[in-house]
């Protein structure tokens, strides 16, 4: 027992190593030496070696540097909505912020989480504790990112999510050390959902991909569709790896419905697009609606499938001349335009950058607080701003495919045809389930 509280007063003490030994050698002479218990001399010298090599220890870690983790889909069927694009707007944004900051290096590390939570896990928890990591971001697939910002909480670190969507993460699933960036499910389906209502497209029908993103993506736009006076007439769920939708779109056919909502992503959404041209859903008269569509997805289909479509985004590269600047840098290093996904990584990326180098630490609580009271102003986001939930609320933009004739360019693929406030755009706060909003 004595052993201990010895030890931990002299962990605590701010003392140099030499002193320290100086100090205690004294007072444990004084008050041991009648006694013959010399042997608490022995305790001083294990104690002051634990405390010298804890002093090194943290000298190290203070001045060591900084890295920051990219934890992704590099090569399943999210890729192509993260993977190169994803790390390569995180790195661009270290570059652009001078590769250090508090006179410490800056690190980009990278893994693939192969869209299995447990190896996502494992690498986060191995990050945060042993790799010096104090930030991870993308986090695609929902599954994973609610899994990712749970052990950022559990490690008292910070997790930025750019890749996922559902709402969950800012809602029943929030925490105090996770934000989510650029979009998710409640603004997709708001935008998307609203516009086609106007147009008089009141009855909806859901192809849902099977899996966590896909159900927020169909709860929260059946929420906005009822909301407005619209109905729901069924839905379907299929598994997200197939590629065979013929039966889903059968039954979809078959429905009363003006809409048919795809909710899901990736190449899931690509072949679900795919299906529903073959089978002839838009000459029958329904509306095919993508409730996450990114431009890649839209590249990928090729104008002539995906002309026409109603969708929502959080950013395209080719909206003003700020975004059209970074575009330029992003495609010379990628071989395309960011969509909202990399300008997202980008962006948050300098901004916790930012908050470190004014809260000079890399201190989870000072860092979050810095970031939540400073506004986002950058080619991403005017006004933006992270709420208590970890929502970061910006401007949405609900825009059309072109059609082939419209298009000027391999990439000029999108018009807007109206823009959502961000206090519009997201899930109000009076409706939250969040432990952290304050009511």
């Amino acid at each position: 027992m004595l052993r201990r509280i010895i030890c931990r007063m002299l962990v605590n003490v701010r003392y140099d190593s030499a002193s320290l030994t100086k100090a205690l050698e004294e007072e444990l002479q004084r008050r041991f030496w009648e006694d013959g218990l010399m042997k608490h001399l022995r305790i001083l010298l294990s104690c002051t070696a634990a405390f010298a090599a804890m002093s090194t220890g943290a000298h190290a870690q203070d001045s060591g540097p900084i890295r920051i983790g990219v934890l992704t889909d590099v090569s399943g069927q999210f890729s192509h909505e993260a993977g190169e694009g994803a790390i390569t707007a995180v790195k661009m944004a270290v570059e652009d912020f001078g590769g250090k900051v508090l006179d410490r290096p800056l690190e980009v590390v990278v893994a693939d989480h192969q869209n299995k939570p447990e190896v996502a896990v494992s690498t986060a928890r191995e990050w945060y504790e042993s790799r010096g990591v104090t930030m991870i971001n993308n986090l695609i697939n929902s599954g994973i990112a609610m899994a990712v910002t749970q052990v950022a909480k559990d490690e008292d670190k910070i997790a930025i999510v750019n890749g996922s969507g559902s709402s969950r993460l800012t809602n029943d699933g929030c925490t105090p050390n996770s934000i989510h960036y650029s979009y998710d499910t409640y603004a997709l389906a708001n935008g998307t959902a609203n516009e086609l209502i106007r147009e008089g497209k009141k009855n909806w029908y859901f192809l849902t991909a099977d899996y966590a993103f896909g159900h927020a993506l169909e709860a929260d736009a059946s929420q906005i569709v009822k909301k407005n006076g619209g109905t729901v007439s069924g839905a379907v769920r299929y598994p997200i790896e197939t590629s065979d939708h013929s039966a889903f779109m059968l039954q979809a056919q078959a429905s009363p419905a003006d809409v048919v909502a795809l909710a899901g992503s990736g190449t899931t959404f690509v072949n679900a697009v795919k299906s529903a041209a073959e089978f002839g859903l838009a000459s029958s008269g329904k509306t095919v609606a993508g409730l996450l569509v990114w431009d890649t997805d839209v590249h990928s289909l090729g104008l002539e499938t995906a002309q026409g479509m109603i969708l929502t985004n959080a950013f395209y590269w080719d909206r003003d001349e700020e975004t059209r600047a970074f575009a330029k840098k992003f495609e010379a290093r990628v071989g395309r335009p960011p969509h909202m996904g990399d300008a997202g990584d980008y962006s948050s990326t300098m901004h916790y950058l930012q908050a470190v180098k004014s809260a000079g630490t890399t201190d989870t609580k000072q860092v979050m607080a810095k970031m939540k009271e400073t506004p986002v102003n950058d080619f991403f986001a005017k006004g933006g701003k992270i709420r208590e939930d970890g929502r970061m609320v910006h401007d949405m933009y609900v825009y059309q495919v072109k059609t082939p004739a419209e298009s000027k360019g391999e990439w000029d693929l999108l018009k807007l045809l109206t823009t959502i406030p961000g206090d519009q755009a997201f899930r109000p706060l009076s409706e939250s389930q969040c432990p952290l909003v304050k009511k």
